[in-house]
C-alpha cells in the first residue's frame, strides 16, 4: 500500500495533517474536501476518477497491500516483463536488458476491467460455483437413494421376519443394527464431503465479492496485479474440485441385502438373519470446464525442458587454493576465487593464468561482481564486506554490517546477503542503509542468488533450496535428499533455471523455475570432489564450479 489513505497526501506534503475524504488511484493519494475541489478542476487531474475513502477501504486487504511503486527504487512501475512475470520501474529495466518481452504497463492495464481476461476471470469463478452446486446436488441425490434403499431393505426384512419364530428376533435385530451402522457410516462420508463443498462455495463466494469490489473501486494496476494474486488461489480451488471426482469420495454408494436361504428351513444351524452388502462405483458426474479461454489470464515463467540442458567442459583450472568459499566470472572473462582459511582472493585470467592476489583483508567468503568495475567479498564469520577495485587491484572500501555474512548477490545498486540468524538482508551500496527482506533464520554456508523479482537461497542444515520474493514471501521450497544433500553455492541462468552445488552428494543439480523438477548435471565422475561454490555467467552461458581444494571447472552450457 503506497500511501496512508486516511491523510490528505497534498496537505501532508505541506506538513499539514487533514483527513482525506476521497481517494484518487491515478494520483495514488487521498484528498481532503478542499484539495478534492482543486483536484476536480485542475487541468491535469480533472479527468481522474475518485472514490470515497469509506468505499476504498472495502477493497480486499491483499489489494490494498499491493505496492504500486518499486520497492527497490521507490519509483512508479512503467513496464511489465512477461519473461520474469513482474512489473518494472525505469531503473529495473537495467536488469532486463536481455528481455524481449517488456510491455508498457499502461497499455497492458488499459481497460483491464472490461477486457476478455477479466471476463474469463469472472466466468471461471462462476464455473467453479456451478460445479460445486452440481456436485452438491449429486451427493444429496445419493443420500436420498441410500435412504430409499434402506427403507426397501427394512421392508424386505420385515416381510421375511413374519415367517420366522421368536427364536430369530436377535438375528433380526443384529442385522438391522448392522444395516443402520453401515448406512450411517456411508452417510457420514457423504456429509463430510458436503460440508467440505459448503466451505469451498463460501470461499468462492468471497472471491466473487472481492472481484466485484476490485472491479468497482480498484485502480487498473491494482486490478491487474490483484488478478495475478487471486488467480493462483482460484487455480488451486479449481484443482481441488476436479480432484474430488477422481477419488472414491464421489463413488455412487449402494446398499443391498441378501436373505439367508437357510432361514426358510428354520433350523438351529441358522446364526444370522442376512447380510448387508455395500457397493461403491464411480458416478457419471463430470466437472464442467470451458473448452476455450478467450484470453490468457496470467503470464507465466518460461517452460523450457530441463532435460535439454547440455554441459561440455571448457577447461580445468588449478586454483592452488584450499577451503574455497566463493567464485565468480567477471565481465572481461577473469575468474576470481576466495580462500577462507588463507584469507585471500586470487584472480585468474580467462586462460587460467594468474592475474593478481589480494591478502590480509580478513576472512573471505563469497565473491560477487558489481557493475562499477569492482567486486564484493563477504566475510562469513565476521561483520565485514570488502569491495575490491579490479583496475587498481586493491581494496576499494570496507563496509561494516550488523551481522555475519555468507552468500551474496548484487541487484540494482544493492547487495543482498545471507545474515544467518537475521535472515536475508539488503544493503544499499550508495548510502549503506540496511533493509531486512526476511527474518527467517538461515544456516551457516547459506548462499543466495536473484532472478527478476525472485530470490533463491540454500539451507545447508535442512537440505533445502527456497524461492521467495523481495517481501520475504516464500513461493516454493525444494527438498529431495535423493538428489541434493547439504546445498551450498547457487546461481541462476537466463531462463530462471537454478543451479545448486550438493556438498555431500559431490554434485551440481539444476532445479526448474517453479521448483517442481530437478536433474543432476555433474557428479564425482566429472571431477567434483567436495564442491562448494559455482557461478553461472549469463552473458556467456558458462558455468564455473569450484571444488573445496585446488580444482575448478569451466563448462559451456547449451539448451
Amino acid at each position: 500500500m503506497a500511501t496512508n489513505w486516511n491523510i490528505c497526501g497534498v496537505c501532508d506534503n505541506l506538513h499539514i495533517t487533514k483527513q482525506s475524504v476521497v481517494w484518487c488511484s491515478e494520483c495514488d493519494e487521498g484528498l481532503c474536501e478542499k484539495c478534492k475541489e482543486h483536484h476536480a478542476v485542475s487541468k491535469s487531474s480533472k479527468s481522474h476518477e475518485t472514490v470515497s475513502i469509506s468505499e476504498y477501504k472495502k477493497l480486499p486487504t491483499k489489494v490494498l497491500e499491493i505496492a504500486q511503486t518499486c520497492k527497490l527504487h521507490n519509483e512508479k512501475f512503467e513496464l511489465f516483463c512477461k519473461k520474469h512475470d513482474c512489473p518494472c520501474c525505469k531503473k529495473c529495466v537495467e536488469s532486463h536488458n536481455d528481455c524481449k518481452s517488456l510491455i508498457d504497463i499502461n497499455e497492458l492495464i488499459k481497460n483491464i476491467k472490461t477486457s476478455n481476461a477479466f471476463y474469463e476471470f469472472e466466468q471461471n469463478l462462476l464455473e467453479i460455483v456451478e460445479n460445486i452446486k452440481r456436485l452438491n446436488t449429486n451427493r444429496k441425490e445419493n443420500l436420498t437413494s441410500l435412504e430409499d434403499k434402506k427403507r426397501k431393505i427394512e421392508t424386505k426384512i420385515a416381510q421375511t421376519r413374519t415367517n420366522f419364530n421368536i427364536h430369530l428376533d436377535k438375528l433380526q435385530d443384529g442385522l438391522i443394527k448392522e444395516l443402520t451402522a453401515i448406512e450411517e457410516k456411508e452417510k457420514r462420508k457423504i456429509q463430510t464431503l458436503l460440508t467440505f463443498l459448503k466451505g469451498k462455495k463460501k470461499d468462492i463466494n468471497e472471491f466473487q465479492e472481492n472481484i466485484a469490489s476490485i472491479k468497482k473501486h480498484a485502480s487498473e494496476l491494482q486490478t491487474f496485479l490483484a488478478m495475478k494474486h487471486i488467480e493462483k488461489d482460484i487455480d488451486v480451488e479449481e484443482k481441488i474440485i476436479q480432484s474430488i471426482t477422481k477419488t472414491d469420495t464421489t463413488n455412487q454408494v449402494n446398499i443391498s441385502c441378501q436373505i439367508n436361504e437357510s432361514l426358510k428351513q428354520i433350523t438351529d444351524s441358522v446364526h444370522e438373519f442376512g447380510e448387508i452388502n455395500v457397493t461403491s462405483y464411480p458416478c457419471d458426474f463430470s466437472i464442467q470446464k470451458r473448452k476455450e479461454r478467450q484470453a490468457q489470464i496470467m503470464v507465466s515463467l518460461p517452460t523450457r525442458n530441463i532435460e535439454n540442458l547440455i554441459l561440455s567442459l571448457d577447461k580445468r583450472i588449478n586454483t592452488k587454493l584450499s577451503n574455497v568459499r566463493g567464485c565468480s566470472i567477471l565481465p572481461d572473462g577473469m575468474m576470481v576465487f576466495s580462500c577462507y582459511l588463507q584469507q585471500k582472493i586470487r584472480t585468474l585470467k580467462s586462460n587460467g593464468s594468474k592475474d593478481f592476489v589480494i591478502k590480509r583483508i580478513g576472512q573471505t567468503f563469497n565473491v560477487v561482481n558489481i557493475d562499477d568495475g569492482s567486486f564484493a567479498v563477504t566475510s562469513g564469520g565476521s561483520n565485514i564486506i570488502n569491495l575490491i577495485d579490479t583496475k587498481t587491484k586493491k581494496l576499494k572500501k570496507t563496509i561494516q554490517v550488523h551481522s555475519n555474512n555468507d552468500g551474496a548477490v548484487y541487484k540494482d545498486g544493492h547487495l543482498i546477503y545471507c545474515a544467518r540468524e537475521k535472515g536475508l538482508q539488503m544493503i544499499s551500496l550508495s548510502d549503506e542503509s540496511i533493509t531486512n527482506i526476511t527474518y527467517n533464520k538461515l544456516s551457516i554456508f547459506a548462499y543466495v542468488t536473484a532472478f527478476g523479482d525472485r530470490l533463491f537461497y540454500t539451507n545447508y542444515d535442512h537440505h533445502t533450496v527456497t524461492c521467495c520474493d523481495y517481501h520475504g514471501k516464500i513461493l516454493w521450497t525444494f527438498h529431495d535428499t535423493t538428489f541434493l544433500l547439504s546445498p551450498l553455492g547457487i546461481s541462476v541462468d537466463n531462463d530462471g533455471f537454478v543451479y545448486v552445488v550438493g556438498g555431500d552428494t559431490h554434485s551440481v543439480v539444476v532445479i526448474s523455475p517453479n521448483g517442481k523438477s530437478c536433474r543432476q548435471l555433474l557428479s564425482s565422475d566429472d571431477g567434483l570432489n567436495l564442491p562448494h561454490v559455482l557461478h553461472y555467467d549469463q552473458s556467456t552461458n558458462k558455468l564455473l564450479v569450484a571444488n573445496h581444494l585446488d580444482t575448478a571447472f569451466l563448462f559451456d552450457v547449451r539448451r
